[in-house]
C-alpha cells in the first residue's frame, strides 16, 4: 500500500541553483490568543470560560486575565427537577422511578412514584420493534442508513456509517440489543407513510393498549418529548414479551453483521443479559440527560413472571444495582420460593 502524505510533513525547499527560498503565506486572518482558544474548547464542552486573577503582560507590563476552563453544571434530568429523587424507599433504590409488578395476575410488589411521566429514552425502542413486527414487512428486505438517520438531536454516535446497508431483521437486532439510533430511525423512515406514519401507528398502539400517559414524537428515544410513566412502561414489557421475536432479539447477548467487507460485533446494552444467576425474558435500556438511566424488563424471580420498570436511576451503573436489590429482597423475602409459592409483601413509596 503506498504510504499516504502526511499533512503534518514540512514544505519542501526549492534546491535548484538561484531559486528563492520557499516562505510560507501568511495567514489573512490572525491566530487565535490562548484565550480565545479557550473558549472554544470550553464551547464545545458546555463548559464556561472564567478568569484565573491578573497577569502581567511580559510585553508590555500591564495587568491581564488568564482565561480558564470551568466545567459547567450538569443538567438535571426532569426527576431530579421535580424532586423525585428525594423520594424515600425501604430498599434504597437509586432510580426516582420504579415498578415491580407480577405479570400473570397484575399484583403490584413494589412502586415508586410509578405514575410519574418522564422522559423514556431508548425505552422507546420496544414501542418501535412492537410496530415493526405488526406491521408484518419482510425482515429479509435490506435497508440503507442515510444522512436523514444521523442524530441531531443529541449528536451521538453510531458505528452504522451512511451507506450502510442491512436487513430489516438486522436493523430490528441491532435496535433491541444494543440500542443503535440509526437503525431505529432506519426501521421508521420504511414503514409505510415514512416518519410520520410510523410514529402515528407508535401512539395508536400506545393508545390501544391503554398507555393514556404516553406520548411518542420519534422511533429511537433521544427526544425528550418521547414520555411516559412506570405503569404504561409495563403494559408495553407485557405486549412486546408477546412476541418471541422480540424476546429473543433484545436478550441477545452478542451479535454480528457484515457491513462491506468488515464485521462489526454488537453487545447488549444489560449487562445483567451476560450474568447466568437471572433468567431475562426481554429487556431494554435507555439513556439521555433529560432520562437519566432506565431499564425495563420481563425476567422469572422467586418463582414468578416478574415485570420490572427503573427509570432515572442516578449513576452508570445504579439500575443495575437497583435491580439487583429488588432480586435480593424478593428472594430474602419470598419465603417459600423454592416451591414456586413465595410470600411477598407490597412495598409503596
Amino acid at each position: 500500500m503506498a504510504a499516504r502524505k502526511s499533512e503534518d510533513a514540512p514544505a519542501k525547499r526549492a534546491t535548484h541553483t538561484g531559486a528563492k527560498r520557499a516562505t510560507a503565506k501568511k495567514p489573512s486572518v490572525a491566530p487565535k490568543s490562548r484565550g480565545a482558544r479557550t473558549a472554544m474548547r470550553a464551547e464545545r464542552k458546555g463548559g464556561v470560560v472564567r478568569s484565573a486573577g491578573p497577569k502581567v503582560s511580559k510585553a508590555a507590563g500591564l495587568p491581564t486575565r488568564k482565561a480558564a476552563y470551568v466545567p459547567s453544571e450538569p443538567r438535571l434530568s426532569y426527576a431530579q427537577a421535580y424532586g423525585l429523587h428525594q423520594a424515600p424507599d425501604p430498599l434504597d433504590l437509586k432510580s426516582s422511578v420504579a415498578l415491580v409488578i407480577d405479570q400473570d395476575t397484575n399484583e403490584i410488589l413494589f412502586s415508586k412514584n410509578s405514575q410519574a411521566v418522564l422522559p423514556i429514552a431508548s425505552i422507546t425502542k420496544l414501542m418501535t420493534a412492537l410496530v415493526v413486527v405488526e406491521a408484518n414487512q419482510s425482515l429479509d428486505e435490506v435497508l440503507t442508513i442515510t444522512e436523514a438517520d444521523i442524530d441531531t438531536e443529541k449528536g451521538s454516535h453510531s458505528r452504522l456509517a451512511v451507506g450502510t446497508q442491512l436487513t430489516r431483521g438486522e436493523m430490528l437486532h441491532l435496535a433491541l440489543m444494543s440500542s443503535e439510533n440509526r437503525a431505529a430511525n432506519a426501521l421508521g423512515r420504511h414503514y409505510p407513510g415514512g416518519l410520520p406514519a410510523f410514529v402515528e401507528a407508535m401512539n395508536r398502539k400506545a393508545r390501544e393498549l391503554g398507555m393514556h400517559d404516553t406520548r411518542y414524537v420519534e422511533p429511537t428515544g433521544l427526544s425528550s418529548r418521547n414520555q411516559s410513566s412506570a405503569r404504561d412502561l409495563a403494559t408495553l414489557v407485557n405486549a412486546a414479551y408477546q412476541y418471541p421475536l422480540i424476546r429473543e432479539l433484545s436478550t441477545s447477548p452478542e451479535y454480528q453483521v457484515a457491513v462491506g467487507r468488515r464485521h462489526l460485533q454488537f453487545r447488549n446494552t444489560n449487562g445483567l443479559v451476560f450474568n447466568p444467576t437471572w433468567e431475562i425474558g426481554l429487556q431494554k435500556t435507555g439513556y439521555i440527560v433529560e432520562a437519566g438511566r432506565c431499564l425495563v424488563m420481563q425476567a422469572r424471580l422467586a418463582g414468578r413472571q416478574l415485570i420490572m420498570v427503573f427509570l432515572d436511576s442516578a449513576g452508570k451503573y445504579s439500575r443495575i444495582g437497583d435491580a439487583e436489590r429488588v432480586r435480593k429482597w424478593l428472594l430474602e423475602e419470598g419465603h417459600g420460593a423454592v416451591t414456586g409459592q413465595p410470600h411477598m409483601p407490597r412495598v409503596t413509596s
